[in-house]
């Protein structure tokens, strides 16, 4: 009895697993060539007061859309780690002026510590700035983080979008690393954010 349930067990991880990374995978392409109301660019991190190459890779992807659709505002969303000298929201906007985007076109949002609260977050600084309705939105993550990205968006009254930031695995072997830890984090978002 005990080993067919552990069994049952062992099988319902494993299947969870699958379907899940499946989801990850399958949402880790971009939807580039949609115009949108804003653009939304999760933090991840900073070296210091500089954006750590995840983020950077995140940005410049952001550029190249926000270049492509210059009338579309952008949110960059990310608070203040503890061993970060300011907020990622600050690098991101920093880091945007610096590759010619006008600061006024610049929203921020730097308050939120993890996915759950960059989204709920932004929610509330777009209400602010008059957006009321279910706002089109361009998420730029990491490929892996996609789905848990509009999964909460759509959660927090977004219609979402997405483009999809390298992951800077080095070594590579890391890689794979990110999309099993992410598994663990889509479980915890959809029983607590």
């Amino acid at each position: 009895m005990l080993k067919r349930l552990l069994f049952i067990i062992v099988l319902v991880l494993l299947c969870s697993f699958l379907i899940i990374e499946s989801l990850i995978i399958v949402n880790s392409f971009s939807d580039d060539d949609i115009p949108v109301d804003f653009i939304i660019i999760l933090g991840a991190g900073l070296y210091g007061g500089e954006p750590s190459p995840s983020l950077r890779y995140r940005l410049q992807q952001a550029l190249e859309y926000a270049n492509k659709y210059p009338q579309v505002p952008i949110v960059v969303s990310g608070g203040q780690g503890s061993n970060e000298w300011i907020s990622e929201a600050e690098a991101m906007q920093r880091f945007l002026v610096k590759h010619g985007i006008k600061e006024e076109r610049i929203i921020k949002e730097d308050r939120s510590t993890n996915t759950g609260e960059n989204l709920l977050f932004t929610r509330e600084v777009i209400k602010y700035a008059g957006e009321t309705e279910r706002p089109k939105v361009m998420i730029v993550t990491s490929e892996y983080h996609m789905f848990r990205s509009k999964l909460l968006a759509r959660r927090y009254g977004f219609i979402p979008y997405g483009i999809c930031a390298p992951t800077p695995a080095y070594p590579r072997y890391l890689k794979p690393l990110y999309y099993i830890r992410e598994y663990f984090a889509v479980i915890k978002s959809f029983f607590f954010d």
